[in-house]
Protein backbone atom coordinates (compact mmCIF):
# COMPACT_ATOMS: atom_id res chain seq x y z
CA UNK A 1 0.00 0.00 0.00
CA UNK A 2 1.37 3.51 -0.72
CA UNK A 3 -0.01 6.10 1.43
CA UNK A 4 0.11 9.98 0.24
CA UNK A 5 0.02 12.52 3.34
CA UNK A 6 -0.08 16.16 2.66
CA UNK A 7 2.20 18.12 5.12
CA UNK A 8 2.46 21.64 3.80
CA UNK A 9 1.37 22.28 6.79
CA UNK A 10 4.70 20.98 8.09
CA UNK A 11 5.47 23.96 9.59
CA UNK A 12 2.52 26.02 10.88
CA UNK A 13 1.26 25.84 14.51
CA UNK A 14 -1.70 23.52 15.57
CA UNK A 15 -2.34 21.15 12.94
CA UNK A 16 1.50 21.77 11.94
CA UNK A 17 2.45 19.95 14.91
CA UNK A 18 -0.09 17.31 14.43
CA UNK A 19 1.04 16.46 11.43
CA UNK A 20 4.96 16.38 12.05
CA UNK A 21 3.71 13.86 15.29
CA UNK A 22 1.78 11.76 13.22
CA UNK A 23 4.41 11.48 10.55
CA UNK A 24 7.60 10.90 12.74
CA UNK A 25 5.91 8.28 14.25
CA UNK A 26 4.59 6.19 11.07
CA UNK A 27 8.04 6.81 9.61
CA UNK A 28 9.63 4.73 13.29
CA UNK A 29 6.82 1.88 13.34
CA UNK A 30 6.06 1.18 9.64
CA UNK A 31 8.47 -0.61 7.75
CA UNK A 32 5.99 -2.27 5.55
CA UNK A 33 4.18 0.53 3.71
CA UNK A 34 5.25 3.13 1.18
CA UNK A 35 4.88 7.29 2.05
CA UNK A 36 4.34 9.79 -0.04
CA UNK A 37 5.05 13.24 1.55
CA UNK A 38 4.01 16.01 -0.35
CA UNK A 39 5.64 19.15 1.59
CA UNK A 40 6.38 23.18 0.67
CA UNK A 41 9.74 24.02 -0.78
CA UNK A 42 10.17 26.03 2.45
CA UNK A 43 10.24 23.05 5.14
CA UNK A 44 11.43 20.31 2.76
CA UNK A 45 15.44 21.08 4.17
CA UNK A 46 13.62 19.97 7.66
CA UNK A 47 11.72 17.27 6.82
CA UNK A 48 14.38 15.56 4.41
CA UNK A 49 16.46 15.82 7.84
CA UNK A 50 14.27 13.37 9.98
CA UNK A 51 13.04 11.11 7.20
CA UNK A 52 15.25 9.31 6.02
CA UNK A 53 13.72 5.16 5.58
CA UNK A 54 13.74 4.00 2.06
CA UNK A 55 9.91 3.17 2.23
CA UNK A 56 9.08 7.14 2.35
CA UNK A 57 9.53 9.64 -0.71
CA UNK A 58 9.45 13.35 -0.35
CA UNK A 59 7.69 15.50 -2.85
CA UNK A 60 7.86 19.46 -2.75
CA UNK A 61 4.99 21.14 -3.91
CA UNK A 62 4.74 25.19 -4.02
CA UNK A 63 1.43 25.03 -3.87
CA UNK A 64 -0.42 27.24 -1.20
CA UNK A 65 -3.48 25.98 1.11
CA UNK A 66 -6.85 27.39 0.45
CA UNK A 67 -5.92 28.71 -2.80
CA UNK A 68 -7.29 28.00 -6.30
CA UNK A 69 -4.20 26.08 -7.18
CA UNK A 70 -5.14 23.59 -4.65
CA UNK A 71 -8.27 22.29 -6.04
CA UNK A 72 -7.11 22.98 -9.72
CA UNK A 73 -3.05 21.62 -9.66
CA UNK A 74 -2.90 19.49 -6.50
CA UNK A 75 -5.23 16.62 -7.94
CA UNK A 76 -3.17 15.89 -10.73
CA UNK A 77 0.49 15.97 -8.89
CA UNK A 78 -0.99 13.49 -6.27
CA UNK A 79 -2.41 11.66 -9.43
CA UNK A 80 1.18 11.07 -10.69
CA UNK A 81 2.04 9.59 -7.59
CA UNK A 82 0.27 6.55 -8.01
CA UNK A 83 -0.66 6.41 -4.35
CA UNK A 84 -3.22 4.29 -3.27
CA UNK A 85 -4.55 5.99 -0.15
CA UNK A 86 -4.31 9.82 0.28
CA UNK A 87 -4.65 11.18 3.77
CA UNK A 88 -5.35 15.25 4.59
CA UNK A 89 -4.60 16.10 7.96
CA UNK A 90 -6.88 19.38 7.47
CA UNK A 91 -10.36 19.76 5.95
CA UNK A 92 -8.81 21.93 2.90
CA UNK A 93 -9.30 18.59 0.49
CA UNK A 94 -9.44 19.24 -3.16
CA UNK A 95 -12.96 18.85 -4.57
CA UNK A 96 -11.73 16.79 -7.21
CA UNK A 97 -8.89 14.52 -6.01
CA UNK A 98 -9.67 11.09 -7.96
CA UNK A 99 -7.80 9.08 -5.30
CA UNK A 100 -9.77 7.43 -1.74
CA UNK A 101 -8.55 9.68 1.07
CA UNK A 102 -9.03 9.78 4.54
CA UNK A 103 -9.29 13.13 6.56
CA UNK A 104 -8.77 14.65 9.28
CA UNK A 105 -11.15 16.96 10.63
CA UNK A 106 -9.91 19.02 13.78
CA UNK A 107 -12.77 21.20 14.96
CA UNK A 108 -15.59 22.91 13.19
CA UNK A 109 -15.51 26.23 15.16
CA UNK A 110 -16.08 28.47 11.87
CA UNK A 111 -19.70 26.98 11.94
CA UNK A 112 -19.87 28.58 15.06
CA UNK A 113 -17.53 31.74 14.90
CA UNK A 114 -18.01 33.62 11.97
CA UNK A 115 -16.47 36.83 12.58
CA UNK A 116 -14.07 38.85 10.26
CA UNK A 117 -12.69 39.88 13.25
CA UNK A 118 -9.34 37.84 13.26
CA UNK A 119 -8.96 38.40 9.73
CA UNK A 120 -7.36 41.22 7.92
CA UNK A 121 -9.27 40.61 4.54
CA UNK A 122 -12.42 43.00 3.60
CA UNK A 123 -15.64 41.94 4.50
CA UNK A 124 -17.22 40.46 1.37
CA UNK A 125 -14.03 38.51 0.24
CA UNK A 126 -14.12 37.00 4.28
CA UNK A 127 -17.44 35.95 3.39
CA UNK A 128 -16.85 34.23 0.53
CA UNK A 129 -14.28 32.28 1.67
CA UNK A 130 -16.76 31.25 4.67
CA UNK A 131 -18.88 30.10 1.91
CA UNK A 132 -16.36 28.51 0.13
CA UNK A 133 -15.13 26.71 3.18
CA UNK A 134 -18.56 24.97 4.20
CA UNK A 135 -18.77 23.78 0.74
CA UNK A 136 -15.52 22.28 0.67
CA UNK A 137 -16.23 20.80 4.39
CA UNK A 138 -19.02 19.30 3.63
CA UNK A 139 -17.99 17.52 0.01
CA UNK A 140 -15.14 16.54 1.82
CA UNK A 141 -17.10 14.39 4.53
CA UNK A 142 -19.07 12.82 2.08
CA UNK A 143 -16.30 11.78 -0.10
CA UNK A 144 -13.80 10.73 2.34
CA UNK A 145 -13.53 7.09 2.82
CA UNK A 146 -13.12 7.96 6.48
CA UNK A 147 -13.24 10.85 8.69
CA UNK A 148 -10.65 11.34 11.47
CA UNK A 149 -11.79 13.71 14.32
CA UNK A 150 -9.10 13.97 17.05
CA UNK A 151 -11.80 14.02 19.65
CA UNK A 152 -15.37 12.54 20.51
CA UNK A 153 -16.57 16.09 20.93
CA UNK A 154 -15.73 16.71 17.09
CA UNK A 155 -17.04 13.47 16.12
CA UNK A 156 -20.64 14.94 17.58
CA UNK A 157 -20.16 17.89 16.10
CA UNK A 158 -19.41 16.29 12.78
CA UNK A 159 -22.23 13.58 13.33
CA UNK A 160 -24.75 17.32 13.78
CA UNK A 161 -23.29 19.60 11.49
CA UNK A 162 -22.27 17.51 8.46
CA UNK A 163 -24.71 14.80 9.03
CA UNK A 164 -22.00 12.31 8.87
CA UNK A 165 -22.93 8.66 10.27
CA UNK A 166 -20.74 7.53 13.33
CA UNK A 167 -19.35 4.52 11.61
CA UNK A 168 -17.71 6.67 9.18
CA UNK A 169 -15.63 8.94 11.59
CA UNK A 170 -12.83 7.34 14.04
CA UNK A 171 -11.27 9.10 16.60
CA UNK A 172 -7.94 9.23 17.49
CA UNK A 173 -6.34 10.96 20.04
CA UNK A 174 -3.80 13.83 19.86
CA UNK A 175 -1.02 13.90 22.53
CA UNK A 176 1.58 16.31 24.45
CA UNK A 177 4.76 16.85 22.52
CA UNK A 178 8.02 15.73 24.09
CA UNK A 179 9.22 19.09 25.25
CA UNK A 180 12.05 17.47 27.58
CA UNK A 181 12.33 18.58 31.03
CA UNK A 182 13.55 22.43 30.38
CA UNK A 183 16.39 23.45 32.90
CA UNK A 184 16.47 26.57 31.02
CA UNK A 185 16.93 29.54 33.17
CA UNK A 186 13.61 32.39 32.36
CA UNK A 187 13.79 35.81 34.36
CA UNK A 188 9.73 36.03 34.45
CA UNK A 189 8.30 34.64 37.72
CA UNK A 190 4.64 35.39 39.68
CA UNK A 191 2.71 35.36 36.35
CA UNK A 192 -0.30 33.29 34.38
CA UNK A 193 0.17 31.67 31.20
CA UNK A 194 -1.42 31.85 27.75
CA UNK A 195 -0.37 30.18 25.14
CA UNK A 196 -2.14 29.79 21.17
CA UNK A 197 -4.10 31.94 18.72
CA UNK A 198 -5.75 34.37 20.39
CA UNK A 199 -9.02 34.29 17.43
CA UNK A 200 -12.52 34.53 18.92
CA UNK A 201 -13.53 31.32 20.19
CA UNK A 202 -10.57 31.95 22.62
CA UNK A 203 -12.31 34.14 24.56
CA UNK A 204 -9.32 36.20 25.37
CA UNK A 205 -11.25 39.16 26.79
CA UNK A 206 -12.73 37.09 29.59
CA UNK A 207 -9.23 36.53 30.61
CA UNK A 208 -8.08 39.86 30.59
CA UNK A 209 -11.09 41.08 32.09
CA UNK A 210 -10.79 38.57 34.50
CA UNK A 211 -6.65 39.11 35.16
CA UNK A 212 -7.24 42.44 35.79
CA UNK A 213 -9.13 42.32 38.63
CA UNK A 214 -6.57 39.84 39.97
CA UNK A 215 -3.37 42.05 39.10
CA UNK A 216 -5.92 44.62 41.15
CA UNK A 217 -5.03 42.68 44.57
CA UNK A 218 -2.22 40.51 44.00
CA UNK A 219 1.45 41.62 42.10
CA UNK A 220 0.94 39.11 39.06
CA UNK A 221 1.55 39.21 35.37
CA UNK A 222 0.09 37.73 32.30
CA UNK A 223 2.29 35.76 29.85
CA UNK A 224 1.42 35.29 26.22
CA UNK A 225 2.86 32.87 24.33
CA UNK A 226 2.22 32.72 20.23
CA UNK A 227 2.48 33.74 17.07
CA UNK A 228 2.00 37.45 15.79
CA UNK A 229 -0.09 37.36 13.53
CA UNK A 230 -3.30 40.46 12.81
CA UNK A 231 -4.94 39.50 15.94
CA UNK A 232 -2.04 39.31 18.14
CA UNK A 233 -1.08 42.65 17.59
CA UNK A 234 -5.00 43.71 17.82
CA UNK A 235 -4.76 42.70 21.19
CA UNK A 236 -1.27 44.27 22.11
CA UNK A 237 -2.91 47.77 21.01
CA UNK A 238 -6.20 46.78 22.82
CA UNK A 239 -4.27 46.17 26.46
CA UNK A 240 -1.47 48.67 25.88
CA UNK A 241 -1.49 50.16 29.35
CA UNK A 242 -1.64 46.66 31.03
CA UNK A 243 1.39 45.90 28.51
CA UNK A 244 3.30 49.52 29.48
CA UNK A 245 2.46 48.60 33.13
CA UNK A 246 4.78 45.34 32.84
CA UNK A 247 1.61 43.33 34.04
CA UNK A 248 0.98 41.87 30.62
CA UNK A 249 3.88 40.22 28.64
CA UNK A 250 4.12 39.18 25.04
CA UNK A 251 6.44 36.60 23.56
CA UNK A 252 6.40 35.56 20.33
CA UNK A 253 7.68 32.01 18.28
CA UNK A 254 9.58 30.86 21.00
CA UNK A 255 11.35 27.28 20.80
CA UNK A 256 10.25 24.26 22.39
CA UNK A 257 12.86 24.55 25.77
CA UNK A 258 11.71 27.98 26.29
CA UNK A 259 8.27 27.15 26.37
CA UNK A 260 8.75 24.57 28.55
CA UNK A 261 10.13 26.48 30.86
CA UNK A 262 7.22 28.60 30.78
CA UNK A 263 5.20 26.04 31.06
CA UNK A 264 7.08 24.60 34.90
CA UNK A 265 7.48 28.31 36.53
CA UNK A 266 3.45 29.65 35.95
CA UNK A 267 1.65 29.73 38.43
CA UNK A 268 -1.03 27.87 36.18
CA UNK A 269 -1.81 27.68 32.16
CA UNK A 270 -5.40 29.36 31.60
CA UNK A 271 -7.41 27.87 28.38
CA UNK A 272 -10.93 30.01 28.80
CA UNK A 273 -12.27 28.80 24.76
CA UNK A 274 -15.81 29.10 24.30
CA UNK A 275 -14.66 25.89 21.79
CA UNK A 276 -11.73 23.67 20.85
CA UNK A 277 -11.38 20.34 18.57
CA UNK A 278 -9.00 18.72 20.85
CA UNK A 279 -6.74 20.90 22.68
CA UNK A 280 -3.08 20.74 23.08
CA UNK A 281 -1.69 23.34 25.22
CA UNK A 282 -3.43 22.14 28.88
CA UNK A 283 -1.65 18.91 27.73
CA UNK A 284 1.63 20.35 27.13
CA UNK A 285 1.28 22.51 30.65
CA UNK A 286 0.08 19.19 32.80
CA UNK A 287 3.00 16.96 31.29
CA UNK A 288 4.92 19.23 32.36
CA UNK A 289 4.14 19.80 35.79
CA UNK A 290 1.90 23.01 35.38
CA UNK A 291 -1.42 23.26 36.56
CA UNK A 292 -4.51 23.98 34.52
CA UNK A 293 -7.47 26.53 34.26
CA UNK A 294 -9.72 25.64 31.57
CA UNK A 295 -13.51 26.74 30.33
CA UNK A 296 -16.25 24.01 30.98
CA UNK A 297 -17.03 22.73 28.08
CA UNK A 298 -17.17 19.23 26.91
CA UNK A 299 -13.80 18.35 24.89
CA UNK A 300 -12.21 19.50 28.20
CA UNK A 301 -14.19 17.47 30.71
CA UNK A 302 -13.72 14.81 28.01
CA UNK A 303 -9.77 14.67 27.86
CA UNK A 304 -8.53 16.16 31.41
CA UNK A 305 -11.13 14.49 33.49
CA UNK A 306 -10.49 15.78 37.39
CA UNK A 307 -7.04 16.37 36.34
CA UNK A 308 -7.42 20.21 35.79
CA UNK A 309 -9.62 23.25 37.44
CA UNK A 310 -13.02 24.51 35.31
CA UNK A 311 -14.85 27.77 35.17
CA UNK A 312 -17.32 29.03 33.76
CA UNK A 313 -16.41 30.21 30.14
CA UNK A 314 -18.99 33.09 30.23
CA UNK A 315 -18.12 34.04 33.79
CA UNK A 316 -15.28 36.63 34.46
CA UNK A 317 -15.48 36.67 38.02
CA UNK A 318 -15.59 33.35 38.31
CA UNK A 319 -12.34 33.07 36.54
CA UNK A 320 -10.73 35.75 38.76
CA UNK A 321 -12.07 33.62 42.02
CA UNK A 322 -10.13 30.53 40.74
CA UNK A 323 -6.78 32.04 39.86
CA UNK A 324 -7.25 34.21 43.02
CA UNK A 325 -7.77 30.69 45.02
CA UNK A 326 -5.02 29.19 42.98
CA UNK A 327 -2.68 31.73 44.43
CA UNK A 328 -3.17 30.51 47.92
CA UNK A 329 -3.19 26.63 47.62
CA UNK A 330 -1.10 25.03 49.73
CA UNK A 331 2.14 22.94 48.62
CA UNK A 332 0.81 19.90 49.25
CA UNK A 333 -2.75 20.06 47.39
CA UNK A 334 -0.58 21.73 44.08
CA UNK A 335 1.94 18.47 44.12
CA UNK A 336 -1.11 16.55 44.47
CA UNK A 337 -2.76 18.40 41.35
CA UNK A 338 0.85 18.66 39.86
CA UNK A 339 0.75 14.45 40.08
CA UNK A 340 -2.30 14.02 38.60
CA UNK A 341 -1.73 16.02 36.11
CA UNK A 342 1.78 13.94 35.04
CA UNK A 343 -0.37 10.81 35.01
CA UNK A 344 -3.20 12.18 32.68
CA UNK A 345 -0.99 13.46 30.58
CA UNK A 346 0.52 9.68 30.20
CA UNK A 347 -2.59 8.12 29.07
CA UNK A 348 -1.84 10.17 25.43
CA UNK A 349 0.75 9.10 23.43
CA UNK A 350 1.79 10.15 19.43
CA UNK A 351 2.40 6.38 18.97
CA UNK A 352 -0.81 5.31 19.54
CA UNK A 353 -1.98 8.32 17.79
CA UNK A 354 -0.02 6.79 14.88
CA UNK A 355 -1.14 3.19 15.27
CA UNK A 356 -4.41 3.76 15.11
CA UNK A 357 -3.97 5.70 11.90
CA UNK A 358 -2.71 3.04 10.46
CA UNK A 359 -5.02 1.09 10.82
CA UNK A 360 -7.62 3.45 9.86
CA UNK A 361 -5.53 3.57 6.22
CA UNK A 362 -6.16 -0.22 6.39
CA UNK A 363 -9.50 -0.27 6.48
CA UNK A 364 -10.36 2.40 4.22
CA UNK A 365 -8.82 -0.04 1.39
CA UNK A 366 -10.60 -3.06 3.18
CA UNK A 367 -7.49 -4.63 3.86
Amino acid sequence: MTIGIDARLWSQTGVGRYIKNLVTNLHNLDKKNSYVLFVTKKDFPEVEKQIRNKNWKIVVVNISWHSISEQIKLPSLIKKEKVDLMHFPYFNVPIFVSVPFVVTIHDLIYHHFVSGKASTQPLWLYGFKMIAYRFVVHVTAKKAKKIIAVSNSTKNEIMDHLKIKQEKIEVTYEAADDLKKSNKKITLDNYFLFVGNVYPHKNVDTLIRAFKKVASRKDVKLLFVGREDFSYKKLKKKVSDLESSGNLIFKQDVDDDTLASYYKNAICLVRPSHMEGFSLPPLEAIANECLVIASEIPVHREIFGDSIIYFNSQDENDLAAKMTKLLSMDKKEKEQRIKKGVEKAKEFSWERTARQTLKIYESSLGL
